[in-house]
């Protein structure tokens, strides 16, 4: 079955306009990837948050001198559409040779335009390189399993099977790894990320059986969006936890990195870049 983005610029040569263009936008509905995990727009069984964040972010003043700032993007993980990375990615190049006054003006026009295209409000934050700096480099929360002694030999497709649980062993804890990889399904580019994963349930995870989970991901393709989601249903499944929370950080590409946040409960995610990103 052809993917909802092959239509997209993904994996196409695409010229770079240097003007406002808000028609480069191309939104990708999820309900297609929705209903391959089971769910719809009703049924959803979490809250969450995509935070897409940009390190190439350019603009004129009216003076015609050029200003560089980071922009973060925070579209609800309920919206109807996702945004393609690509166009993403055109629609903030034709900023480049454009006229704004202020980042709030510059604010106003993204808000618009992206939250048009995700078919639901979008938060957006224009940053001084400055403050980003003084925010520093953030850890992920809870123990790093990407230690642990792991015999791993199907890359293929996620594999729940492989999760395990320890019954009546209540846990509080959160940990997580940096040994996530999957690939576009439309270029086979790899994409990298970190997970983590934060639940408090009536059985205990296995630390060992999640690491291996997560890297059965490495030859699957599937959008970063789409991958949090299913590791956060796999683990409702087996734990049938009182919360939990999933999320992933992944490595920037061209400019842009996306962060997946999928939760029982609401969140206040922390956006603060990881050292790979």
């Amino acid at each position: 079955m052809q993917h909802p983005a092959e239509h997209s610029p993904l994996g196409k040569s695409s010229e770079y306009v240097a003007t406002y263009t808000p028609s480069l936008l191309f939104p990708i509905s999820r309900t297609t990837k929705w209903a391959e995990l089971g769910l719809t727009a009703q049924t959803l069984p979490y809250q969450g948050v995509d935070y897409w964040n940009c390190y190439e972010l350019s603009w004129l003043l009216p003076s015609g001198k050029p200003v560089v700032a980071i922009g973060e993007f925070a579209i609800p993980a309920e919206s109807p559409h996702i945004i393609e990375s690509k166009s993403f990615k055109l629609y903030l190049n034709s900023l480049n040779q454009s006229v704004f006054a202020s980042f709030a003006e510059l604010e106003a026009v993204l808000a618009a335009d992206l939250s048009a295209a995700a078919g639901a409000p979008v938060r957006v934050r224009v940053r001084s390189l400055a403050d980003v700096e003084a925010d520093g480099v953030a850890p992920l929360p809870g123990v790093c399993i990407d230690d642990l002694e792991i015999a791993v030999s199907d890359y293929a497709h996620p594999r729940p099977e492989l999760l395990r649980c320890e019954a009546g062993q209540p846990a509080d804890e959160a940990l997580h790894s940096h040994l996530l990889k999957s690939n576009c399904p439309v270029t086979g580019q790899p994409d990298w990320g970190s997970v983590a994963v934060t639940y408090r349930a009536s059985a205990r995870l296995d630390h060992a059986s999640f690491l291996a989970y997560l890297v059965s991901f490495r030859q699957h393709a599937d959008f970063h969006e789409q991958c949090v989601e299913r590791i956060f249903l796999d683990l409702q499944k087996l734990l049938a936890p009182e919360q939990l929370m999933v999320c992933a950080r992944y490595v920037r590409r061209g400019g842009l990195d996306i962060n997946p946040y999928r939760s029982t409960s609401a969140i206040h995610p922390d956006n603060r870049r990881l050292v790979r990103q």
